[in-house]
């Protein structure tokens, strides 16, 4: 029974694979950490141009006061998550493992600036226009928190020859392990609605839907009794189905639309934004508050306490690995996301940003790297492509650097989701070749 009904849920038709849930934290609820003695803040969190600093070493700030303003239109503001005096403003790794610009401040008291509305009153009317909408998200320094951290007033900005029939609101969260915005729904269901009501306004969009993985029934039952308050909101059940919460991936799935090559979903008519970023944007919009914390999942199989934090941007990963009891012994690899796309960590004391979604730590036993072999065509990595891809030939094209062949082959097009690595029986790292090949490309195209 359960096999047909999973059958009959929406899904992408290309690819996709089924790796373990192991959704630890499923059930944690989100919790405050205690302020830490000092946070780290890279201005560099976002896809686009870096803003522009406006403080100096010892200024003393506030709670949501702007510390870097957005430079350019793909760009965005940057606050400080706590209240104390600036210290070094200097280059340090993040979790990159490149060097960014970032601002280091000493925390005193929690003092937070006046018009941040801290309660916890649901405000459900929405007096703004759309341009005010979109003025306050600038402000607010909103981004798509479910990865890429694009920029969230840029995707609001309609361009006069474009319209949005269309909202969705992802709360797929297929990555193994992570749980934040499984949580943000349960614990914060009316914002997310009111959110997605605002993101409606904003763009123009009649229609919404909130698609949420059948794996997440607690999160479903839950929206679907509310949702009778809100006629033009919908909640969409999907099969369960990696990697189901990429864009392109849930459009097909929900609206049977497919995304051009080079496109963005705009060109189907519809937008995108995850839950954590929906939440963000009903706090910016009805309470002043600008994107200064964010849930974090901390997990895996060996942690004591598998758990979802609101976290104030800048703590360390350190602090909250400790209030999650600590760096277990058999710990081997500590992630920055979840195990298919996320990168190893190279330091503990790399910043939380604001697309952090989760620290994964795995057991030494599980981060060892089989060996190797060559490939045997069996065009596994063909079949659960879910962008219609052929990995195994860009990665030939990769280790030939031939970028303009690769680009021809739309190697750009790649998610980087790891499905063509996971199921090759050769063990070939599949996925590192693809990125050094796109490396090329840009590269190429810069020049």
């Amino acid at each position: 029974m359960l096999f047909e009904l999973q059958k009959r849920l929406k899904t992408f038709h290309k690819g996709g694979i089924h790796p373990p849930d192991n959704k630890l934290s499923a059930t944690a609820r989100i919790e405050e950490i205690p302020l830490p003695r000092s946070v780290t803040i890279p201005i560099y969190q976002h896809i686009g141009t870096p803003p522009r600093v406006i403080v100096e070493r010892g200024d003393t700030v506030r709670v949501g006061q702007v510390l870097a303003i957005h430079e350019g239109l793909v760009s965005a503001n940057i606050h400080s998550s706590v209240s104390g005096k600036v210290g070094k403003i200097d280059r340090v790794l993040d979790s990159s493992g490149y060097k960014h610009i970032a601002i280091n401040i000493r925390v005193k008291e929690d003092d937070w600036l006046e018009e941040i509305d801290r309660s916890e009153d649901l405000i459900d009317d929405i007096p703004y226009s759309s341009k005010e909408i979109i003025q306050k998200v600038m402000e607010a320094g909103v981004v798509g928190q479910g990865g890429a951290a694009f920029p969230s007033h840029v995707k609001l900005s309609i361009p006069e020859n474009r319209t949005v029939d269309t909202l969705i609101i992802n709360g797929v969260e297929c990555e193994p392990y992570l749980t934040a915005d499984h949580r943000i729904m349960l614990e914060r269901p009316y914002e997310i609605f009111v959110g997605t009501q605002i993101l409606m306004k904003a763009t123009g969009a009649t229609k919404a839907i909130i698609a949420i993985e059948n794996n997440k029934q607690d999160a479903i039952q839950l929206l679907s009794s509310i949702a009778d308050d809100y006629p033009n909101i919908d909640i969409e059940a999907l099969q369960v189905q990696y990697p189901q919460g990429g864009e392109r991936q849930l459009i097909e799935a929900l609206l049977d639309r497919e995304v051009p090559s080079g496109g963005l979903p705009i060109d189907v008519g519809t937008i995108v934004h995850n839950v954590g970023t929906t939440y963000s944007v009903y706090q910016a919009v009805q309470k002043n508050q600008p994107l200064i914390q964010r849930v974090v999942t901390v997990t895996g199989p060996s942690v004591s306490k598998p758990s979802n934090f609101m976290v104030r941007i800048g703590t360390s990963v350190a602090d909250l690995i400790a209030a999650a009891g600590g760096v277990p012994e058999d710990t081997g690899k500590i992630i920055n996301g979840g195990p298919m796309m996320g990168k190893a960590i190279q330091d503990l004391k790399v910043p939380i940003t604001k697309a952090t979604s989760g620290i994964l730590l795995i057991p030494e036993k599980e981060t060892w790297r089989s060996e190797e072999y060559n490939c045997v065509r069996c065009g596994k990595c063909i079949e659960v492509c879910p962008m219609g891809l052929e990995p195994m030939q860009l990665v030939l094209l990769a280790k030939g650097k031939a970028a303009d062949k690769a680009e021809a082959e739309h190697i750009l097009d790649c998610m980087e989701c790891g499905s063509c690595s996971f199921v090759c029986p050769s063990n070939r790292p599949i996925l590192d070749y693809i990125r050094y090949g796109k490396g090329q490309v840009k590269k190429e195209q810069i020049k």
